[in-house]
């Protein structure tokens, strides 16, 4: 059953016009960050040549571009998630879901995993381009999948708080505000905080992107992901729930 919602959330989402121009505008925006990158790092070869050990392509044009994408997938996945399930109340067709033999979890997952693979298909572009330099350089693949993972995870993360927001109101609007504000401001308490022990690091999905940017495949920063969209996944069900019951 979960496939099934899945695959009826993906059929929604390409079926509206909008979607199709968010990810025309959202391709051309990646191809002009590439090329930006790609042209400063031209620039500076003749001085990177002179060093011992320079830094290559991948380092230099493929991790600041995976971690400008993290920053924009913030901004952009509430526009989707918005419309998950406070959509569904606004138009009166979440009582025909819930009425359905469906759990609370089938309908929560399914909606999750949909959306997930949506944006997933939407970032595809972004490696597809770095693979465009590989007859012309070497590579760093181990780089590569370490971004390729992270920004899976964080999106993940993304969409699961969202869903949740989604959850909460019949006003899909205000489900995007309350989701960006909540990622927004997840990430300025990070970029905030001073001391290397603060909290507010510990919490922040982009903080923990930062070292699957940088290479590094933490166990820690992968479980934590996976706990924060579990913790909101588990929500958005409960509320779900609550609105079974309680009507």
């Amino acid at each position: 059953m979960i496939r099934l919602l899945a695959l009826r959330e993906l059929r929604s989402l390409f079926a509206m016009p909008s979607t199709w121009f968010i990810l025309a505008a959202l391709q051309f925006i990646f191809a002009w960050l590439f090329l930006a990158r790609l042209e400063a790092f031209l620039e500076i070869q003749p001085q990177l040549a002179q060093l011992a050990n320079p830094p290559g392509v991948t380092i230099t044009v493929a991790a600041p571009l995976f971690n400008t994408v993290a920053l924009l997938m913030m901004m952009l996945t509430p526009m989707f998630t918005m419309r998950l399930i406070a959509e569904e109340r606004r138009n009166q067709t979440l009582a025909l879901l819930l009425s359905a033999p469906l759990s609370g979890a089938h309908i929560v997952l399914g909606k999750f995993f949909g959306l997930l693979v949506f944006l997933a298909a939407l970032m595809a572009g972004v490696p597809l381009m770095l693979y465009t330099l590989a007859p012309g350089t070497n590579l760093d693949h181990g780089l590569l999948l370490s971004n390729i993972i992270g920004l899976l995870l964080l999106t993940a993360s993304y969409a699961a708080l969202g869903l949740y927001i989604s959850a909460l109101t019949a006003q899909p609007v205000i489900a995007a505000i309350g989701a960006l504000a909540a990622l927004a401001g997840l990430w300025l308490a990070d970029i905030g905080a001073a001391a290397e022990d603060s909290p507010w690091h510990l919490i922040s999905p982009l903080y923990h992107f930062q070292n699957f940017n940088t290479g590094l495949l933490d166990s820690g920063d992968a479980v934590f992901f996976v706990l924060f969209s579990t913790v909101f996944l588990l929500l958005a069900v409960r509320r779900i729930h609550n609105n079974r019951i309680y009507g």
